[in-house]
């Protein structure tokens, strides 16, 4: 069936997705920004009733829409997307939840019951869909390879930010101190652990440290930074993102990623994207992942996993006010060309049309 381009185009999300996570939030408002209509149709109930319930939603818009969009992470939405409708499925995908759960946070044991059903799920939303969003190369690289799905189904989008909250606002920095804050989940990809040490390490360096955020190793963080007396270092639990936005703005310089493992050579976390976007310094870790985007003269770069040079990298920050302004000044020109809400959504459009065109 060959579709008329020329006229709007209107997309469906769909499945158990939350409209307010920032992957959804960021592609949805790309492509409003674009002139794609964007009709909802989710639900959240528990167990069985959510399929139930779904099923009537969609019906009522089945003829309403050129494709359907399974929101992020909705791989178990994918299948059942396949039984009711003959559209074109595009499914975000950015993340894998066997990766995830298994190889990331090691939350599921590999070669379990549960870990198998993480790659099934994997494995059938790739296969199923027209079409796969990954957020970097490296990940379309490797899924491509471990699931057995050719690199021509996937389509590269970057994660991005919400530059409608993130965005570039005037310091109310309150410290004496050189700031440097972190905010993010506490996971294994993010290396919250190596950013504690750091900053033991610059303990009578005049730089203050500001942890945002909650998550599995949170115990963890918290326990090394009792063990190693630290007094430069501020822990807050949770903050809304248009409060976390100014507390952002107040800081010197933001931290991104510094995990070691494979996801974190893989992935560029949103936390980059949004740090960039309000235009601060940011450092984090060398990965083939951050390459394929940014290089020197945008972010500073580290080795992940390493203490050391990550508290390296933020004393020559410090000391470096014009590299400082340079990096701020080019990281966001990077993120605003390449990342923004509207250049997503662009992007977005064309893999659109590309799949409804056939």
């Amino acid at each position: 069936m060959t579709t008329d381009t020329s006229k709007s185009i209107t997309v469906l999300y769909f499945g158990f997705y939350d409209p307010a996570f920032t992957t959804n939030k960021v592609l949805i408002n790309g492509l409003r920004q674009n002139g794609v209509s964007v009709l909802e149709c989710c639900d959240h109930s528990p167990g069985l009733k959510k399929f139930l319930k779904l099923f009537f939603k969609h019906w009522k818009l089945r003829n309403k829409y050129d494709a359907m969009i399974i929101g992020f992470a909705g791989q178990l939405a994918v299948p059942f997307a396949k039984i009711v409708t003959r559209k074109p499925i595009i499914f975000s995908g950015q993340v894998s939840l066997y990766d995830a759960n298994v190889l990331d946070r090691q939350v599921v044991e590999a070669g379990s019951l549960k870990s198998l059903y993480y790659w099934l799920l994997d494995w059938l939303a790739v296969r199923l869909a027209d079409r796969v969003i990954m957020a970097t190369q490296s990940n379309i690289d490797h899924f491509s390879e471990k699931l057995g799905v050719k690199k021509e189904k996937y389509r590269l989008i970057f994660n991005g930010a919400e530059d409608d909250i993130f965005r570039p606002l005037e310091s109310a920095k309150t410290e004496k101190d050189f700031l440097v804050s972190f905010h993010g989940t506490f996971i294994p990809l993010h290396g919250v652990e190596f950013i504690a040490k750091a900053a033991k390490i610059l303990e009578f360096e005049g730089v203050q440290f500001l942890i945002i955020g909650r998550g599995q190793e949170k115990k963890k963080i918290l326990d090394i930074s009792q063990q190693l007396r630290m007094k430069n270092i501020k822990f807050i639990d949770f903050m809304p993102k248009n409060e976390l936005v100014f507390k952002l703005a107040g800081s010197d310089a933001c931290l991104g990623t510094f995990g070691g493992n494979a996801r974190a050579q893989r992935e560029i976390a949103h936390k980059i994207y949004e740090c960039l976007a309000i235009r601060k310094p940011l450092i984090t870790a060398d990965t083939p992942a951050i390459r394929e985007l940014f290089n020197e003269n945008e972010v500073m770069m580290v080795k992940a996993a390493d203490p050391e040079s990550l508290a390296g990298g933020i004393l020559k920050l410090k000391n470096d006010p014009i590299l400082r302004t340079r990096l701020a000044q080019n990281g966001y020109d990077k993120f605003m060309r390449s990342a923004s809400c509207e250049v997503l959504g662009g992007e977005f459009k064309k893999i659109i049309e590309e799949l409804i065109r056939k």
